[in-house]
């Protein structure tokens, strides 16, 4: 059987992953995923690791960290799952079979199959694997566009000891129908600004903004 491009020889090792926890409501003594899903949440960090560092030169670790991180969550995973028609092969509880997953159900399939090919061909068969999951498209700078407040966590998580932006509200003032927020963002070593806007996530990302203006 041939799952994320990859053609197993022990199909053992395939059943094992694709074996979720929740089948052991109908055979208590099944053996899960959940030892290859360990080792494939690692798999995939490697390689995405690599993949960032090999293709955006100029990042320094807090950036280079977010975009790992965003290539490998549970959503990005999840979504790979659907697009690989994974769902269809896993071993679930009568329940979940008659419902949608969760995104942490799929990724965790995701990792334990990528724990799997790592066992069954090696670290050259991972990386297909992984290349054919698509996830270097989640990799993506636009992300960070215009988001200044992804980019003042980014700056934030990079320092050392890592830090982590504060925002505060300061007060709402206008009318009841058109209130104006204004917030106080906070960052022990680069200080803090303040921001206004029509929503409280406007008010943040303003402040967030100017910190940005004047720590550049």
């Amino acid at each position: 059987m041939e799952v994320f491009g990859y053609e197993f020889k022990d199909t053992r090792l395939l059943d094992r992953a694709l074996t979720t926890p929740s089948y052991r409501t109908l055979e208590p003594g099944a053996a899960d995923n959940q030892r290859l899903e360990f080792l494939g949440d690692t798999i995939l960090q490697m390689l995405a690791t690599e993949y960032v560092f090999k293709t955006f030169p100029d990042d320094d670790e807090g950036r280079l960290t977010a975009r790992r991180k965003h290539m490998v969550s549970a959503a990005v995973l999840a979504a790979a799952a659907g697009r690989m028609g994974l769902i269809k092969y896993l071993k679930m509880s009568a329940q979940m079979a008659g419902s949608q997953p969760a995104d942490k159900f799929l990724a965790d399939a995701v990792e334990a199959v990528a724990g799997a090919i790592w066992l069954d061909g090696g670290w050259e068969a991972a990386k297909a694997a992984f290349d054919a999951l698509g996830l270097v498209d989640d990799a993506s700078p636009s992300e960070w566009v215009d988001n200044y407040k992804g980019e003042l966590q980014l700056r934030s998580q990079a320092m050392t000891p890592p830090r982590q932006p504060r925002y505060e509200l300061l007060g709402t003032s206008g009318k009841s129908h058109e209130p104006v927020f204004k917030v106080k963002v906070a960052v022990e070593g680069l200080g803090e600004a303040e921001g206004t806007g029509r929503t409280k996530q406007g008010a943040q990302m303003q402040a967030a903004k100017r910190l940005l203006e004047a720590i550049s």
